[in-house]
């Protein structure tokens, strides 16, 4: 299965993800300090929901088109209200990504570096950020890349590593990757966003990361309900790793649970099931 961006915008994964991003740059605009926001695997930056790749497994239907009107909701406050907000600008037939949800967050004194390694998708990602002064586009191959932009001059930031996981090792690499990152800019945030194949390599995973001495670690998941391996196509369950948690954030992304897994449904079979705990 190919976790490319393209083929899963919008679905239930990119809304706790996306979600989950907002929160922690809600929470670094606190302070009047500039911050950088680096995102290693940025993809295209806006997809057309009714494109080829998204058609091809319809998973916006069970995510982000599962939303409509929730902001009429009076929970629908603080990190998702803001969320919504982004995603509603480009209408209902297009779905932004990372990348340009956080660059339309950025304050003048911030910055973004996004990393994209395909060079249409680059392409794409440039023209996608094209308007905003403090953002820059970087083709290349984002573990590659990283760690030379840490420590950021600005000393507080963020890191989305969201590779799609096309290759055997990728599990290996991206905890490898967050670990070096994390120790030439111990006091960043880090999102780490990995599927669900199976309970034991999730857990092996996140064991890898939290056997060794990152604290604190917050460990997001998400399931629908679908089987591994039920449709060829459909990612069914996902997870987030967050090093450095913000105060509170925890408590936010329960409330954002609360609130989004009645609405990021099974199909059939009921509602998705969300975890939100320290490991």
């Amino acid at each position: 299965m190919n976790y490319r961006h393209a083929f899963h915008a919008g679905n239930f994964a990119d809304v706790i993800k996306h979600v989950a991003l907002v929160a922690v740059l809600l929470h670094l605009r606190r302070k009047e300090k500039p911050f950088c926001v680096i995102d290693t695997h940025a993809g295209a930056g806006l997809y057309d929901l009714g494109g080829a790749e998204a058609a091809r497994t319809g998973e916006a239907k069970q995510g982000i088109a599962q939303l409509c009107g929730i902001t009429a909701d009076a929970h629908a406050q603080g990190a998702l209200a803001i969320y919504l907000d982004c995603v509603n600008r480009d209408g209902v037939d297009r779905y932004p990504g990372s990348p340009l949800i956080a660059a339309r967050l950025l304050r003048p004194q911030d910055r973004l570096v996004a990393i994209e390694k395909h060079p249409q998708a680059a392409a794409a990602l440039r023209a996608a950020l094209a308007e905003f002064r403090n953002a820059r586009a970087v083709e290349g191959d984002g573990y590659e890349r990283l760690p030379g932009l840490l420590p950021p001059p600005e000393r507080r930031g963020v890191v989305l590593i969201d590779p799609p996981f096309e290759e055997e090792d990728e599990f290996t690499r991206a905890a490898d990757a967050v670990l070096r990152a994390h120790r030439r800019f111990a006091t960043g945030i880090y999102l780490l966003w990995y599927p669900v194949k199976s309970r034991t390599g999730a857990d092996a995973f996140c064991g890898e990361v939290s056997t060794r001495g990152v604290a604190p670690l917050l460990r997001i998941e998400i399931d629908t309900g679908l089987a591994p391996g039920a449709e060829k196509q459909r990612l069914g369950a996902a997870g987030l790793l967050v090093l450095n948690p913000p105060f509170q954030f925890d408590s936010e992304m329960q409330r954002v649970a609360a609130i989004l897994a009645p609405r990021l449904g099974r199909d059939e079979t009921g509602p998705a099931a969300m975890t939100v705990r320290r490991t």
